[in-house]
């Protein structure tokens, strides 16, 4: 699946978290964010922008595989929070700025988006609209302000990720009121425009080291030069990007769910009940045996979907099928494997507790699972 230099890459990334993010994780998730030097970090080893141009600073590496990669060690070095900003802004925000932005902007913001000193977030989801994108209210009217050719952008956005470190939110706003798919844009809003504010950092379940915030727009006046793609296009755009977004998801939770069959069989091998290791018993090696064979299976069809993806093969129902089916998987062995650990599983201080409250939005972001059967059957023709 993986060639040697992306194993020479994984090495490099999984030396970086333990020095730059795992001695301070317990600090971040007590902060609720990561400092803005993390993404800078990253940036000078490498981690960010490995797929932008090289004249912009980046690695000039298109292969999906390099974030896939990434992807894999938060989930397996229980980072999911502090990780999940570099992950967005990598795979989830670059795509939309390299495969749309005009050459004037991708000058203007490719080259700090590379090195980590712009920081970025996509903005789709509203207080009343979550999965249902043609809902958007959030409104961009075009205007000729003194000479300038503007949009005026009112609305709000909630459960944003990097939504309080960001410096530049890609934001889906209506651009026509009678038309529900095609009355859709994107337009990029930056630190400091007038009218653009934060709300408070969401206090969330799990992901604790990520800043999750509202964002509201009162009369904020965009450049049309901030226009991402076409006008009215924000829905194809987005329907495009959708699949990576997707499929990272998948990969992050099969990650996260190896890791958690790897500490469980660790932590069975050593704890004892009734003179003898829990291991030993049958209906833990059932559970485990059981568990190893899920992983691998969904092992095989993620990396089949990353292949795909790699090629520009990758369907939206393929990748709505990897996203579903892996994190409700994660939810379960994470959940089996939290019972195996007894008492202790419940205990904050032990891997496995942290992972279990980690997991469970990955069934609800980047579209829930209802939502993911929704695309496939709809796939199907039916």
């Amino acid at each position: 699946m993986y060639d040697t230099e992306h194993e020479d890459f994984r090495a490099a990334f999984r030396a970086f978290v333990a020095a730059e993010i795992t001695p301070h994780l317990e600090e971040w998730e007590s902060a609720g964010i990561v400092p803005r030097e993390l993404f800078t970090a990253a940036g000078k080893a490498g981690f960010i922008g490995m797929a932008v141009p090289s004249e912009y600073g980046g690695g000039g590496v298109p292969d999906f595989k390099f974030s896939a990669v990434i992807a894999e060690e938060i989930g397996a070095t229980g980072i999911s929070g502090a990780g999940l900003g570099l992950g967005t802004h990598n795979d989830i925000c670059l795509p939309y700025i390299l495969s749309l932005a005009t050459p004037e902007q991708k000058e203007r913001w490719l080259p700090g988006l590379a090195s980590g000193e712009l920081i970025a977030a996509v903005a789709m989801t509203e207080p009343g609209t979550g999965s249902d994108l043609a809902g958007i209210s959030t409104t961009a009217r075009r205007t000729d302000h003194d000479g300038a050719d503007e949009y005026v952008v009112n609305g709000t956005k909630t459960f944003i990720t990097n939504g309080i470190n960001a410096d530049l939110v890609i934001t889906v706003a209506r651009t026509d009121r009678d038309s529900r798919h095609g009355g859709l844009s994107l337009l990029v809003l930056e630190r400091g425009m007038e009218g653009f504010t934060r709300g408070r950092n969401l206090d969330k379940v799990g992901l604790h080291a990520q800043d999750t915030a509202e964002l509201f727009f009162d009369g904020v006046r965009v450049p049309a030069a901030n226009l991402l793609g076409e006008e009215g296009g924000a829905f194809r755009h987005l329907v495009a990007n959708l699949p990576q977004e997707r499929l990272g998801i998948a990969i992050q939770a099969l990650g996260a769910s190896r890791a958690a069959l790897e500490q469980t069989l660790d932590y069975v091998k050593q704890r004892t009940a009734f003179g003898k290791p829990i291991g030993s018993f049958q209906n833990t090696r059932f559970v485990l045996a059981e568990i190893a064979t899920e992983v691998d299976i969904a092992q095989s069809f993620v990396d089949d979907c990353i292949r795909l993806h790699n090629t520009g093969e990758l369907s939206p129902e393929e990748a709505a099928k990897a996203k579903w089916w892996v994190s409700e998987l994660q939810g379960r062995i994470i959940d089996r494997c939290l019972q195996l650990h007894g008492g202790y599983g419940y205990m904050s201080e032990y891997p496995i507790a942290k992972a279990y409250t980690d997991a469970r939005i990955t069934r609800i972001y980047g579209g829930t699972t209802e939502i993911m059967k929704e695309v496939i059957g709809r796939g199907l023709g039916l």
